[in-house]
């Protein structure tokens, strides 16, 4: 996470937190200077039933909220610092207006600041890498699918 020029007033460690397909992750915390790396890679896994076809699942995804939020512990329960908020579906899957990483499709995003904090929005840069796979149904599912 970049952001040019700005100095956090509180020194307090800080982490990204992740809430995706309903699951939450964060990630380790680091210190409370720009830029910010994690390197850390956050898993999150889901089965969805009565899906077959993916464009149905298209549609859950576009329905589902992706929402990450840059936290800093500042006590007693820690401050938001900034948010960004985007459909599951163009979060996983973007425009293809990206720049081609090393470890597949590196993106950039600009992140909405939260009331506390002062300076021009942090920027995040990540990749996503999905895998979807079919599952073979069960004798007793067959009928219901």
């Amino acid at each position: 996470i970049t952001c040019p020029g700005v100095q956090l007033k509180d020194k307090e460690q800080l982490y990204l937190s992740v809430f995706v397909l309903g699951q939450y992750n964060k990630t380790e915390c680091v210190p409370a200077v720009f830029p910010l790396f994690f390197q850390e890679k956050l898993v999150f896994e889901k089965a969805f039933a009565n899906i077959a076809d993916p464009a149905d699942l298209v549609k859950l995804l576009e329905f589902d909220t992706a929402l990450l939020e840059l936290i800093q512990l500042v006590p007693p329960v820690g401050k938001v610092l900034a948010t960004y908020e985007e459909n599951t579906r163009d979060f996983l899957f973007p425009d293809p207006k990206l720049t081609h990483g090393r470890r597949g499709l590196e993106r950039e995003i600009l992140m909405k600041r939260s009331p506390f904090f002062t300076g021009i929005a942090p920027k995040l840069r990540f990749s996503t890498i999905c895998l979807i796979s079919d599952s073979p149904l069960s004798l007793g599912e067959s009928h219901i699918q």
